[in-house]
This record gives structure tokens, sequence and C-alpha cells, in this order.
């Protein structure tokens, strides 16, 4: 037989949870607690709470700077000079994809040719050479290179011009405007059509 429970030994009545942000400390007293959530509590964080120095604040600060004042440079270093531009419409392809030959290559030049002149009438000296493959940025794609001299504004014409039209799945891709090296040893031919364009 299990011996009586003392008579001082009473079930511990249910309370409510506590008030967020309050601690019950003794019968009638409550102390206020540190309010680790602010937006709760009602006022604005401050650097003791978070536990960052102002030396750690300020390290955030200048590496911000320090990127807003990189990227640019980043940004220019990518355009690069106006030479060295190209225009490319298709994806590049495998590096190691077979490229079958461009078929039409003459017709799609003339296409891209009545857009990319700012006046495509009265060009002069047109050659072109016969699209070979050649390696151009480490992948061998078939290039065409082209020879002309555009009127200007003024009526008067420059020295002609030389680019390398670089075609990917038998498609134009791109042109590339400083072709020197790329068209090295090219054999051009007339190109009569590209100077009887129209608007």
């Amino acid at each position: 037989m299990s011996p009586a429970a003392p008579a001082d030994i009473r079930p511990t009545p249910w309370r409510p949870p506590m008030a967020l942000g309050r601690r019950r400390v003794a019968a009638g007293s409550v102390r206020k607690l540190k309010c680790r959530f602010p937006f709760i509590c009602g006022r604005a964080r401050t650097s003791s709470d978070v536990g960052f120095s102002k030396d750690g604040l300020q390290l955030g600060i200048s590496a911000k700077r320090a990127a807003i004042l990189i990227l640019p440079i980043a940004l220019a270093a990518c355009a690069g000079s106006d030479d060295s531009r190209s225009i490319s419409f298709m994806g590049g392809g495998g590096a190691n994809a077979a490229q079958p030959f461009p078929a039409n290559y003459r017709s799609e030049l003339l296409a891209f040719m009545r857009t990319y002149l700012n006046n495509p009438v009265g060009v002069h000296d047109a050659a072109l050479a016969e699209p070979l493959q050649r390696e151009v940025s480490g992948r061998t794609r078939y290039v065409s290179c082209l020879r002309y001299s555009p009127r200007e504004s003024d009526g008067s014409y420059r020295e002609a011009r030389e680019r390398a039209i670089l075609y990917v799945n038998g498609r134009l891709d791109r042109m590339i405007e400083n072709a020197a090296e790329v068209c090295a040893g090219a054999v051009y031919a007339p190109f009569p059509e590209l100077e009887k364009l129209a608007r």
C-alpha cells in the first residue's frame, strides 16, 4: 500500500503563455527583456542588437562602393573597340560540329547589307571571296570575305572596307568588322549585285 500524498501539494493551475518580450520573475513582478524582434516590439534595430561593430558596417559599405566603381571598368573591357565589334544573330553551335556549306550566301549577304549600310545605294568596288573554312576563335567556320566602298552622306567615297562574314549551320551568323587577319590571302571576285542595291 502506497503512502498517502502530503496534504500541502496541490496541482499547478494552468496559466496563459507569457506576453512577448516579458518574463515572469516572481509573483506579482514583471521584468522587460531585451527585444529580439524589433519589427514586433516597435523600435529600430541598432548595431548593438545586430552584433555588428561599426567597423564591420563600414566594411560592408566600402565593399559596395568598390563594386560600383569596378562595374563600369568591367563593362568597358567587354565592349572593346569599334573595329572589333561583331553582329551576331544565331548561336555559335558546337566547336567541333561539321558545318554545311552556305548555299545561299550571296542572297543572304545582300539582304544583310541592305539593312547594315546607312545608304545601300551607290556602293563602289564591291568584291566577294567565296566561303572557305577558316578557324575563328578556335572554331572552324565557313567565312566569306567582302570588300566594298560605301557612299558617304556627302556623296564622297572612302577607301575600301574589308569585312568577314561568318556562317553557322549554313546561314549567315555575323559580320566581323576587323577582318584583316581572318581574310588574309582571300581571293576576291567582282560582286556587282552589291553595287546595284536599292533602298
